[in-house]
């Protein structure tokens, strides 16, 4: 009677291990570039809806947003310019003047809390608004100020969405409780 081999004859593994990695590494950057473009371009079609002129403001009326004691600039919005709109922009005149008094620049600015992005559309400047010309959209934390990323956390949105009301932005704006990102 013929004896059997105790072993197996070997098969080359490691062309089938190496395989099976580069399908798996293939499908995770896959579901990651998936993943990636569901979150960025979820809005693929929102189309922003025609902006307004810029507002008249009155400096008597601002409400501070709440800066780093460090900051030599006050930062303040007076609540009669915000506005909702229907593509879900909200707008604002902001207004910026140094704590120790003088001159004061005053921003037209549009904020998407659904993308954490602002566009400013004009500058108050010598008793005009001065448009600007293409305004584009920036990410929050790109900015070297901090007053906008301040606003949209402290009062106007509320995680990717802009609060209820008008009335709900300014309760926030005098009084702000800063939420857990």
């Amino acid at each position: 009677m013929p004896t059997l081999p105790t072993t197996l004859p070997r098969r080359p593994i490691r062309p089938l291990f190496r395989a099976s990695r580069t399908l798996l590494l293939a499908c995770a950057l896959g579901g990651a570039a998936l993943a990636h473009a569901q979150l960025f371009n979820k809005d693929s079609d929102w189309k922003e809806t025609e902006v307004p002129p810029p507002p008249a403001f009155d400096q008597n009326k601002l409400v501070a947003i709440d800066m780093p004691p460090y900051m030599t600039l006050k930062f303040g919005i007076d609540p009669g310019t915000i506005k909702v709109s229907d593509d879900g922009v909200v707008r604002y005149v902001v207004v910026a003047t140094h704590k120790e008094g003088g001159g004061f620049n005053a921003f037209y600015e549009g904020l998407r809390c659904a993308t954490a992005e602002y566009k400013s559309y004009a500058r108050f400047n010598n008793g005009s608004w001065d448009l600007t010309p293409a305004p584009e959209w920036k990410r929050l934390g790109d900015r070297n100020s901090t007053y906008t990323k301040a606003l949209a956390t402290q009062a106007l949105c509320r995680g990717n969405a802009p609060r209820a009301s008008v009335g709900e932005m300014v309760r926030y704006l005098r009084a702000p409780v800063r939420e857990v990102e």
